[in-house]
């Protein structure tokens, strides 16, 4: 940043900080206590889609490095198109691991950022379950390097759930570094692992 942009009032954007998300499964002891949320065990990472051999390659030799891990009992990595046109790698662990599913949300961050493709990145979320089945996701912005709830209603209509999410807010403010700017809260509307 230089002197003219001290001048003209511009900041620099605040960078990606992924390891925000081994924040998480600490966090989600505080929303389980909070509001009655559980993790669901399904996470993914949401990226604009780069045509070229050079982005199929990063895709297969992310899905190979998760798929490779022997632990994993569930279904392989999935990758997903939404109806927007984005691609969703996603990633399923059963409920109780949520700490690994961190770390396969990382390490599809990391591999896309080691190959160059940093800037398709959007963001990546955790699902979470309600006692009474809500849905809760907790969205980590990539370009952002902070984390905000996005609680569809469960009516199937394309709208929120305002006060969950600002509880979710008030709950969390100590374990993750909350986007400040609601207008940045984006909705991830049928978003897979949700």
């Amino acid at each position: 940043m230089g002197l003219l942009d001290i001048l003209l009032g511009r900041t620099k954007p605040v960078g990606a900080d992924l390891d925000r998300l081994f924040a998480l499964p600490s966090a989600a002891v505080t929303l389980e206590a909070a509001a009655g949320f559980t993790p669901t065990g399904q996470g993914a990472v949401c990226f604009a889609t780069v045509e070229g051999a050079a982005f199929e390659q990063s895709h297969r030799e992310v899905q190979a490095l998760l798929d490779a891990d022997s632990d994993r009992d569930g279904p392989p990595v999935e990758l997903r198109q939404d109806d927007y046109g984005y691609s969703w790698l996603v990633s399923r662990r059963s409920p109780d691991q949520l700490s690994v599913l961190v770390n396969d949300l990382h390490a599809v961050n990391s591999q896309m950022e080691v190959n160059g493709f940093g800037p398709q990145l959007l963001c990546s979320l955790a699902g979470f379950e309600g006692r009474s089945g809500r849905r809760l996701a907790l969205v980590y912005l990539y370009k952002r390097g902070t984390f905000y709830p996005f609680a569809p209603l469960p009516d199937g209509t394309e709208r929120r759930d305002n006060p969950l999410e600002l509880q979710v807010r008030a709950a969390l403010s100590d374990d993750l570094r909350l986007e400040p700017d609601l207008g940045r809260w984006f909705p991830v509307w049928g978003a897979p692992g949700l």
